[in-house]
């Protein structure tokens, strides 16, 4: 009988740890690690989809803001927690698809050590141009590009962003040449868009609202199809650059061999939140687009990304240390 105890408390001790706690998920409070300072877009989504999971899971989330490196601190902190499903990464594609080809190394293997939850939602890339500038269309603005090669520059949100990469994919698909000016988010280009410094710029929808003022000017966006806050927009893709279609994505990852079965659950979780008609009201306003992908597809979108921009770093000599 000894015998037979002992091989019973043997075998308990070998179960995984997390066994128990997944099948009650969650039990204590959960963790949002933004790798971005507080104020940006990814910081206001956090916040409010962890005001929204709070609701419904009856648990505390807490907003942690962990800045610095283009986000490679914060995703480094939830690579290295534990497998439980109480600490997420809170991503854009820069963490997990950019990052990889921007540095000479990462802390951190953006496959290999996470677990995709979910892309919850996105935003495509906005052309603006300055009023003073003779151009009210795509068309005209290449067409004023090749008459003044190298002459023009554009702003973007910082090297290597989605922003700046989609500019230099429009170069090289028009085949015309603007200088580069980058800019330490979307607020400080836009400021310099605004006030003239740069008559050209590709940014997010932080500029949209100065646009519908009438102190910018919006010519173009990506995305497949227009989206309900630029319905007056047209696309790359509508005006003949099919492969001018990269958009940015916030999304959420765990650490990996976290529990299947807590993966499952978050991700059925925020889906259902950020379409709860208060939140994706919210969101929808901010600019984002709801996506609500399953694991499987936000991991398929990863997969597929990585390629693509390993070849737009390597084609526009972008690097940081």
């Amino acid at each position: 009988m000894f015998r037979y105890l002992v091989a019973a408390f043997v075998a308990l001790a070998l179960l995984s740890p997390t066994t128990g706690h997944s099948q009650q998920w969650p039990i204590k409070p959960i963790r949002f690690v933004v790798g971005f300072p507080p104020g940006g877009g990814i910081d206001f989504f956090a916040r409010a989809l962890g005001q929204k999971l709070q609701e419904r899971l009856g648990q505390p989330v807490i907003v942690e803001n962990r800045p610095g490196a283009n986000g490679i601190i914060g995703a480094d902190v939830v690579a290295k927690a534990a497998p439980d499903g109480y600490t997420v990464l809170i991503s854009n594609e820069a963490q997990i698809v950019i990052n990889q080809h921007l540095y000479a190394s990462l802390p951190y293997d953006p496959v290999k050590d996470f677990e995709p939850v979910t892309e919850a939602v996105f935003a495509p890339v906005i052309l603006y141009a300055h009023p003073s500038m003779p151009v009210k269309s795509v068309d005209e603005l290449v067409a004023l590009a090749k008459a003044k090669p190298g002459q023009l520059s554009y702003a973007s949100v910082g090297t290597g962003t989605v922003h700046h990469l989609t500019a230099e994919l429009f170069k090289s698909t028009a085949k015309i040449d603007m200088v580069h000016i980058p800019y330490k988010g979307g607020g400080p280009a836009s400021v310099a868009m605004l006030a003239g410094e740069v008559p050209i710029g590709f940014a997010g929808y932080s500029a949209l609202g100065i646009a519908r003022s009438g102190k910018l000017r919006a010519l173009a966006t990506t995305g497949s199809k227009r989206t309900e806050a630029t319905s007056d927009l047209p696309t790359f893709v509508e005006l003949g650059y099919p492969s001018v279609n990269l958009v940015g994505w916030h999304g959420m990852l765990v650490p990996a061999r976290t529990p299947k079965e807590v993966i499952a659950k978050l991700s059925a979780e925020v889906i259902a939140a950020i379409n709860s008609p208060d939140l994706k009201e919210r969101l929808v306003k901010q600019g984002f687009e709801i996506a609500g992908t399953s694991p499987e597809e936000f991991s398929r979108l990863i997969k597929a990304e990585i390629p693509v921009y390993a070849k737009l770093v390597r084609d526009s000599g972008a690097k940081l240390d």
